[in-house]
């Protein structure tokens, strides 16, 4: 691995979502965002849904992610996420539709699970923020 750099390995249950090294790594935990950067003290963080960057020079990447774990050592990152994507993959259209479907049974919350719901829309709008975001650069 190159001097000054981070491993980042994003993993799920249907397999290697990225692997490259980077310089910074952010991401949402459940207790906050936190950077890493090469060298950091290690330590493990359960993550919430959210974004996750991975700073490559002048260029960062961005990812979804939904719920997982991260392992921080102080030349890589491995996060372990329920699903993950980059943020090119997103399909913007599917999820403001999702958004809406979440929205729509928040409306009708006696016959719901509203946790399941809420989550479902808190999903939506990180995808749809996330798309958004890659689209105004």
């Amino acid at each position: 691995m190159a001097e000054g750099k981070l491993l980042l390995e994003i993993v799920t249950p249907h397999g290697l979502v990225f692997s490259e090294e980077v310089d910074e790594v952010t991401a949402s935990g459940s207790e906050g965002e936190f950077g890493v950067l090469p060298g950091h003290v290690p330590f493990v963080t359960t993550l919430k849904i959210g974004i996750l960057a991975g700073k490559i020079g002048k260029i960062t990447k961005y990812f979804f992610v939904n719920w997982g774990y991260a392992e921080v050592g102080a030349d890589n990152v491995l996060v372990l996420a329920d699903s993950a994507e980059l943020s090119e993959e997103i399909d913007l259209e599917r999820a403001k539709a999702a958004m809406r479907r979440a929205e729509e049974r928040l409306r009708k919350a006696e016959d719901i699970d509203f946790h399941r719901a809420e989550t479902a829309l808190e999903r939506a709008v990180t995808r749809i923020q996330l798309a958004e975001l890659k689209r105004m650069k």
